[in-house]
């Protein structure tokens, strides 16, 4: 993008909402709660032809610096020196309050191109607001909807004044766009609370990027930030800690795990992040059948290893119970790490790059039905009431999981014990290890299926 909007307010204005309409999707959590925003969040927006990027940021609250509150208008601040110009977003049914003052000092010590935006303009009540935004020395407001979309038009031509014509629009669009082959690899990072999720990403990234601290479920959002592994170009997905459904009271806790799970549903490989020192309990055994059944690849990453002492016999111990825990996918890579000190952390992206490499794989339906031939032969199906199960052929369908179609002669009869079997040998034979694998009996077309009989 050629340049960068950061949209700053106090909490409660319509921040987020103004941020979902510039990206044309609900990437950011809305609701009536001020300071749902915490992480500063980046997208690709744009105003008709004008293209940028758009940064969504928390409110302003005066807090000390160590405080939760402290550390999200570290964020805050952080939008503000990486923008190229500042929406300065004020809601104007409820007019100037003094937050909005101390917003207006602040910005103008910044150093950074100002538009201010009275938001919720529909009907007369914002009549008052948008008058007494003057007072605040931002010359005009630009007059907008944020909700249903009113004064888009006005905003365009004050983000182009403000950033110049030749910014706005280059002559030259070097943009690059991925092919098939070079997009990024999609990972999502999830667990329970308090697990560690968001300061491992930090560890990767080298930089403080997302919100942490002692206080269990800090994110709210699931944020998605780039990041470059050996030249390969990945995206990140921090997500909410998921706690038991029974404790999901709140309707923002029950927004910030919807918007979770719809990161999972998108991602290539999911690290499910473990507190070492309360692993596997039962929301991390949920969480991990939930990745399975969605199809994507998971990998378990055994988050505060820093704190153990005897690692030998704590991991021989973990690695059973992963085994015996989550028994739907054999050969589950399980790595030991710490966010905190960045220990195993290329251990943890080789064992990603393997299970993604697998969930990728693709396998000739020559050299299936060699191996369909080999596993009938060592272990046939068993009969059935007397009568022989034939699996006559195998293939393939498609990746991403790979899913395989077997024909049988009678495929409601094929006992389970005997599909986990051809699944299993599946596994071993061509080293599809921790990935999920559907498999799909189904009895072969018959040709003459709805014909009517002749008469002779």
């Amino acid at each position: 993008m050629s340049f960068t909007v950061a949209i700053i307010g106090r909490p409660n204005v319509g921040k987020s909402t103004l941020f979902n309409r510039l990206v044309g999707k609900r990437l950011a959590l809305v609701d009536d709660t001020p300071g749902v925003t915490r992480d500063r969040r980046f997208a690709d927006a744009n105003i008709a032809a004008l293209k940028f990027q758009v940064i969504d940021t928390a409110g302003l609250e005066q807090a000390h610096e160590d405080s939760l509150e402290g550390r999200m208008w570290e964020q805050t601040q952080a939008a503000i020196s990486e923008a190229d110009v500042c929406l300065f977003l004020i809601d104007s049914r409820t007019g100037i309050l003094p937050d909005d003052r101390t917003f207006a000092q602040i910005l103008r010590k910044a150093h950074c191109p100002v538009v201010l935006v009275a938001n919720k303009m529909e009907g007369k009540p914002g009549e008052a607001g948008y008058f007494d935004a003057f007072s605040l020395g931002f010359g005009e407001p630009v007059p907008i909807s944020a909700e249903h979309g009113q004064g888009m038009a006005d905003l365009h031509d004050a983000i182009v004044a403000a950033v110049g014509e030749d910014i706005a629009y280059p002559q030259e669009d070097d943009e690059e766009e991925y092919d098939d082959e070079n997009r990024p690899l999609k990972i999502a990072v999830v667990g329970r609370p308090n697990a560690g999720k968001s300061t491992l990403i930090n560890q990767m990234l080298g930089d403080d990027r997302l919100l942490t601290g002692p206080e269990a479920g800090i994110t709210r959002d699931s944020i998605s930030v780039d990041w470059e592994w050996k030249g390969r170009t990945i995206r990140l997905f921090d997500t909410a800690g998921m706690r038991k459904k029974a404790k999901v009271q709140e309707k923002l806790e029950k927004l910030s795990v919807s918007d979770g799970i719809r990161a999972v549903q998108f991602a290539e490989v999911v690290i499910i992040v473990l507190d070492v020192t309360k692993p596997f309990e039962k929301q991390d055994l949920q969480i991990a059948d939930l990745i399975i059944r969605e199809g994507r690849a998971p990998v378990i990453a055994l988050n505060k290893w820093d704190l153990i002492d005897d690692r030998q016999e704590v991991l021989k111990e973990l690695m059973l119970q992963s085994q015996e825990h989550i028994s739907q996918i054999k050969g589950l890579k399980v790595v030991p790490i710490s966010g905190q000190t960045g220990e195993n952390l290329d251990k943890l992206m080789d064992a990603v790059m393997e299970v993604h490499s697998a969930w990728n794989r693709r396998i000739s339906t020559a050299r299936l039905n060699r191996w369909l031939e080999d596993v009938q032969f060592q272990h046939p199906a068993p009969a059935v009431s007397g009568r022989r199960i034939k699996l006559k052929y195998v293939t393939q369908a498609k990746t991403r999981p790979p899913p395989f179609s077997v024909s049988s002669s009678r495929a409601d009869a094929l006992p389970e014990s005997y599909v986990r079997y051809l699944v299993n040998s599946l596994r071993r034979d061509f080293d599809l290890m921790a990935t999920p694998i559907r498999m799909f009996i189904r009895k072969p077309d018959n040709p003459y299926a709805g014909r009517k009989k002749r008469n002779n």
